[in-house]
């Protein structure tokens, strides 16, 4: 019998690095890609980015069963594998290694981001309709603290880390790149990827105070 049969984490292990490429690596690339229209203004960003996004037809099972849920079996399932993780950076320090824990610490750090997060955007809408009403000043106001300001960009880099990372150990674990040389090559295209939607969701956020209502930058 296949040892993919015999060993049901095989395959679950796939389906978590795939479900964090797509749906939920394919949705952070598109929610930075959301927010960097903050430079041109709450008018533009409550019109043109919340509210046609709140004029789709099938927004909740968009949200749940194409979000939500696979994030909600990737985080789960990912806390599953540090759980039963049993290897040691500071004994073995080789990139693979250190990547592997920057993998899996940078994803618990991300889980408490997206759940704050969560509450204080999409929760707190359902809550007060104000604020869904102007999400772009909701934002302004939070990120006009700088201690709100400071755990957002170390989320987003969380993120970006995670996904960049994740990437390259999605094609490992699919047989995209089986030799050290295809690894290393992916591997610094990711880390380009990494760093350019760092520097769009960073963007992003300062956006959201500097930028005049309805005016570009």
């Amino acid at each position: 019998m296949p040892s993919s049969i015999q060993n049901p984490h095989f395959l679950l292990r796939r389906v978590h690095s795939l479900l964090g490429v797509v749906p939920v690596g394919a949705f952070l690339v598109f929610h930075l890609w959301e927010n960097s229209q903050s430079r041109f203004g709450a008018e533009h960003f409550n019109t043109e980015v919340v509210g046609a996004l709140a004029g789709l037809n099938y927004l909740p099972f968009i949200e749940i069963g194409l979000i939500a849920l696979p994030l909600v079996f990737h985080a789960v399932y990912g806390l599953a594998i540090v759980g039963g993780s049993r290897a040691e950076p500071l004994r073995y320090p080789y990139l693979r290694n250190r990547l592997y824990w920057l993998q899996r610490l940078s994803g618990i750090g991300l889980l408490v981001f997206i759940l704050l997060h969560v509450g204080m955007t999409r929760i707190a809408g359902l809550v007060d309709p104000a604020i869904h009403a102007d999400l772009f000043g909701h934002m302004r106001a939070a990120l006009a603290n700088p201690w709100v300001f400071g755990f957002y960009l170390i989320g987003l880099w969380l993120a970006v880390v995670h996904f960049a990372n994740g990437l390259g150990t999605a094609a490992i674990s699919w047989g995209l790149t089986a030799s050290a040389a295809a690894q290393r090559r992916f591997g610094w295209l990711c880390a380009g990827v990494g760093l350019l939607l760092g520097a769009i969701g960073t963007h992003g956020l300062i956006g959201y105070l500097i930028a005049p209502a309805g005016a570009a930058l």
